[in-house]
C-alpha cells in the first residue's frame, strides 16, 4: 500500500480514536454541547481521510503523488484546526475564533486537491 495512503489511513483512525473518546466524554457527562464539533471530526477526520486514503490505495502509481500529499496536508491541516476552534466556538456560546474562518478554506482546499487528483487519475489510462 502507498505510503501516502497509510497517511490518510492512519490519520483518519487517529480522528475516529479520538472522536470515540470524546463521545464517551460527552455521554459521560451529559453535555452534549459540543456535538457538532465531533460530528465534524468523525466526517471531515474518519470518514473523508479514509475515503481518500482509500481512493489512493486504489489509484495506485496513476495517482500524482505531489497533489496527493497537497491533499493530505491541507485535509489534515483542515481537521487540526478546524475541530478544536469549533468545539471553542460552541463552548463560548457563539464566540468566534480565527480557526473557524481559515480551517474551512483549509478543508476546501484539501476537498478540491482530491477532487483533481480524482479527475488525473481518470484521465490517465490503467496500464495493462
Amino acid at each position: 500500500m502507498p505510503r501516502l495512503s497509510l497517511a490518510f489511513f492512519a490519520t483518519g483512525a487517529l480522528c475516529a480514536l479520538v472522536g470515540m473518546v470524546w463521545g464517551i466524554q460527552m455521554a459521560s457527562t451529559e453535555n452534549f454541547t459540543e456535538a457538532p464539533a465531533h460530528a465534524h471530526l468523525n466526517l471531515l477526520g474518519w470518514a473523508s481521510l479514509a475515503i481518500m486514503g482509500g481512493f489512493y490505495a486504489l489509484a495506485g502509481d496513476r495517482a500524482p503523488r505531489r497533489l496527493g500529499w497537497i491533499n493530505y496536508a491541507l485535509s489534515a491541516a483542515g481537521v487540526i484546526v478546524t475541530i478544536p476552534s469549533l468545539a471553542l466556538l460552541l463552548a463560548t456560546g457563539g464566540k468566534s475564533n480565527l480557526g473557524v474562518v481559515i480551517g474551512p478554506f483549509l478543508v476546501l482546499g484539501g476537498m478540491i486537491a482530491f477532487l483533481a487528483a480524482v479527475i488525473a487519475v481518470w484521465r490517465r489510462p490503467a496500464v495493462a
